[in-house]
């Protein structure tokens, strides 16, 4: 690999974040610099399930999503195969595909708070992108304010010598939550360390509970006094015949030895409340819900998409939007295209609730079918190209057209003809006969009562 970095002449020009005070040294725990209590991120912090869970959780979901370069046409985002980025992010170095190659960024972000990237280059065109390790990498700052870094030693990444400095240009730099200097980025991590420390306390301990037989010990007592001698002896007695594997054996004990076990605290019987709340509080410094990794109940409802939703909006969405950024200014794309990650690997909802929302589109207009049937895998058909609606549909273009043609006239009031006089009477002598008719039938019923 034919890798020629650049190199500042006056290194003496180049200052360390750390030289120029931009970072702060934080105890994980208060007292611990002073204590000399040090954790360690990969054999400690790391091995702890919730960390580990989210952190391959949201590394894995990232890497599975296709990246792909789109040109906009038309003010639509149209996919454009033939770019030289595409190739290069389908395939970014000798030993990585796509996959590997975004999941060992995120990882190096969600671990240490940066993810860098070396550039390769064949004259001005960039043919290969080395992810580096991020605790190999210094970035450095220029008196007048230029960004350059300091790489070690990296075979892998082909950086054969001991150290070089290369610009900012050379270099992708990907960083997390930057709250104390804006080149340096913080890791989940350092907001959770103390929770999955305290879990891992937990799980050692329950270890040893249970290795004693999930027996929580006991007091071996004598009727008077006996020397430390004795007792160092008792002990160790005790303890090598009938605690841990021989445990539930029968103890036989003599001179007025008697055995008094231990119960167990209502404390210590709700150890595991405090385990799940370590979990639930490493889940909730990565923003993962905690259903994800197996921690806490699951929603209620039965939602694929909409809970995926949730877990893109609040975890994944902030991250494959700064990729995305990152990769176009890296790879020095021009004007018009952009970098996109496919979430059609993230949104994948069940048959039944894909066909009912394509189904919908197709009827509303909004897709052909030709591209619904896209999505599912199917082959176009004949006449499947345009969006098709019913023909009583109609535009407001059209609608507002009509009314202009022929304006809607409210119609004139109809005049009623006056009252006839003759009409008048002939209605008060029909009145008067109806009430004589009344009247008789009336006096009829009354002379039949008597």
């Amino acid at each position: 690999m034919n890798l020629t970095p650049w190199r500042k002449k006056e290194e003496k020009a180049l200052n360390s974040v750390d030289d120029r005070g931009w970072t702060r040294i934080f105890d994980w725990i208060p007292g611990a610099w002073q204590s000399n209590s040090t954790y360690d991120t990969t054999d400690s912090v790391m091995s702890y399930g919730p960390v580990f869970a989210c952190t391959t959780l949201i590394s894995g979901d990232i890497g599975k999503l296709a990246p792909t370069i789109e040109k906009l046409q038309k003010g639509v985002w149209v996919r454009e195969e033939g770019h030289p980025a595409a190739a290069l992010l389908r395939k970014p170095n000798t030993f990585q595909n796509h996959i590997q190659f975004k999941q060992w960024w995120m990882s190096s972000k969600l671990i240490h708070g940066n993810a860098y990237a070396l550039k390769v280059r064949q004259g001005r065109q960039i043919v290969g992108l080395y992810l580096l390790d991020p605790t190999r990498v210094t970035p450095l700052v220029s008196d007048s304010g230029e960004v350059f870094y300091r790489l070690h030693e990296d075979n892998l990444s082909g950086l054969l010598e001991g150290q070089v400095v290369v610009p900012a240009s050379e270099i992708i730099h990907d960083r997390d939550d930057c709250l104390y200097h804006p080149l340096i980025g913080l890791p989940p991590l350092y907001a959770c360390t103390v929770s999955a420390n305290m879990g891992l306390s937990i799980q050692t301990n329950n270890k040893g509970f249970f290795d004693n037989g999930s027996s929580p010990g006991g007091i071996l007592s004598a009727p008077g006094a006996i020397s430390d001698e004795t007792a160092a002896r008792l002990k160790e007695t005790w303890s090598s015949r009938y605690t841990g594997s021989n445990s539930g054996k029968i103890a036989v004990v003599g001179d007025g030895l008697s055995y008094t076990p231990m119960r167990m605290s209502n404390v210590d019987a709700q150890v595991l409340q405090i385990l799940n709340w370590t979990a639930e509080s490493v889940c909730s410094v990565f923003h993962v819900p905690a259903y994800m990794v197996g921690v806490g109940p699951a929603p209620t409802y039965n939602n694929i998409e909409a809970l995926t939703s949730q877990y893109y909006s609040q975890c994944l969405q902030k991250r494959i939007e700064a990729m995305e950024a990152c990769l176009y200014d890296g790879l020095e794309i021009a004007d018009g295209f952009r970098v996109q990650m496919d979430l059609d690997g993230l949104f994948r909802m069940d048959t039944a609730t894909q066909i009912d929302s394509l189904g919908k589109a197709v009827g509303a207009g909004i897709l052909s079918p030709d591209e619904a049937r896209k999505k599912l895998n199917q082959s176009p058909v004949p006449g499947g190209t345009y969006p098709y609606l019913q023909q009583q549909n109609y535009s407001l273009e059209a609608l507002a057209e009509r009314d202009k043609s022929s304006p809607l006239v409210a119609p004139a009031p109809v005049a009623l003809p006056p009252p006839d006089p003759a009409d008048e009477e002939n209605d008060t002598e029909d009145m008067a006969k109806m009430f004589g008719l009344l009247l008789e039938k009336e006096l009829s019923l009354e002379i039949v009562r008597h």
